[in-house]
């Protein structure tokens, strides 16, 4: 897979060469080499949408890879780091798992536990799990949307977890099929465990949405304390993490070059504060690259870097990490959904490289 790998850096050297610019990401997709993963995961049973990576910080290499299988009979699958099953941790019988996330530190029986949560769309219930064993943590979940009326307004499909670092807490924040255009679509929850079970408490309602399609897609930069998601068809839209610090939409970007869908956001972290926002062309099989830290004018100016054009099939999910896993992810790893019922693993590398000569 390597040499394949190789063969595709060298052929777009060539690309470079003969055109005698650089990539600004308006080349056609049949004019470049696409990016190949290391390892493609074992398929599931039905669709695959969404990934989450959990870091085993005690043995990296036994760190994992979850994702959701999409239908009334779903699952919440379980890789290791080259795509295989690990059956005995696959948890079945979800109705139609959307999206997942994972966060670490979360205080619970007076342990400290890493955890996943997954949404169900045909229950409107948020499920936890503990990690790595994937024991549920508060069985048969909690629901949410509690009160919505209209049609899809309870379907449960982005989930991602917010930590403030600051003061220890979690939060989740959950999209929808359909909402309310007044500014109300997505509900922030906090976790709570005060009494030896997981509760949670609706602390805010916020995010613009055009009503054109759906928001599914949430990424949370923690350190940065941001929440993105993607306002199908329109853009990507950006607000503080932390409730207490309002609702004001602070950009809303990725706006034109889309095919059509913006769909999966991940966000590729330095320590300093820089990095990659990644958002999926879903169509078009590119992931549009920004900015995590903005301009030096601006924080919330996210322009264009780098369309990467990927071997994943109309990619919904996906996740990235910046973690020394191993020898073959030193630099980390991002995982994307593919639309033939798996995961793609990639060598954070060879994303990075082609952004490099992107620039």
């Amino acid at each position: 897979m390597k040499n394949k790998i190789l063969q595709s850096v060298f052929g777009l050297l060539v690309v470079f060469s003969s055109c005698g610019t650089k990539d600004t990401g308006q080349q056609t997709q049949s004019s470049l080499p696409k990016i190949e993963p290391l390892y493609i995961t074992e398929k599931v049973i039905h669709d695959t949408d969404d990934p989450a990576i959990w870091i085993n910080k005690a043995d990296p290499e036994k760190s994992l890879i979850i994702g959701t299988d999409k239908d009334k009979d779903g699952a919440l699958y379980v890789f290791d780091l080259k795509g295989k099953i690990m059956d005995s941790l696959v948890v079945r019988g979800l109705q139609r798992p959307n999206n997942v996330d994972v966060s670490y530190g979360l205080s619970f029986g007076g342990e400290e536990i890493d955890f996943a949560v997954t949404g169900e769309r045909l229950t409107s219930k948020l499920r936890f799990f503990k990690l790595p064993g994937m024991l549920e943590i508060q069985e048969g979940g909690i629901e949410v949307y509690l009160g919505e009326l209209q049609p899809d307004y309870r379907d449960l499909m982005g989930v991602a977890v917010y930590y403030d670092k600051d003061n220890g807490k979690h939060y989740v924040i959950a999209g929808r099929k359909n909402g309310p255009t007044d500014g109300t679509y997505l509900w922030q929850y906090l976790i709570k465990t005060d009494q030896g079970q997981l509760e949670l408490e609706l602390v805010r309602k916020f995010g613009q949405y055009s009503g054109n399609k759906e928001i599914e897609a949430i990424a949370v930069d923690n350190e940065l304390g941001y929440i993105y998601y993607s306002d199908e068809g329109v853009g990507v839209r950006k607000y503080y993490a932390d409730p207490e610090k309002g609702n004001d939409e602070l950009a809303l970007f990725a706006t034109e070059g889309f095919t059509l869908d913006h769909e999966g956001i991940s966000i590729y972290k330095h320590e300093d504060g820089t990095g990659y926002i990644l958002v999926s062309d879903q169509e078009a099989n590119f992931f549009h690259v920004f900015p995590r830290e903005g301009s030096s004018e601006n924080p919330h100016l996210h322009t264009l870097i780098a369309k990467l054009p990927m071997s994943t099939v109309s990619s919904d999910g996906s996740e990235v990490i910046n973690f020394n896993i191993n020898p073959e992810f030193p630099k980390g790893l991002f995982v994307a959904m593919s639309d033939d019922k798996t995961f793609q693993i990639y060598d954070w590398r060879d994303l990075e490289n082609y952004i490099m000569k992107s620039k």
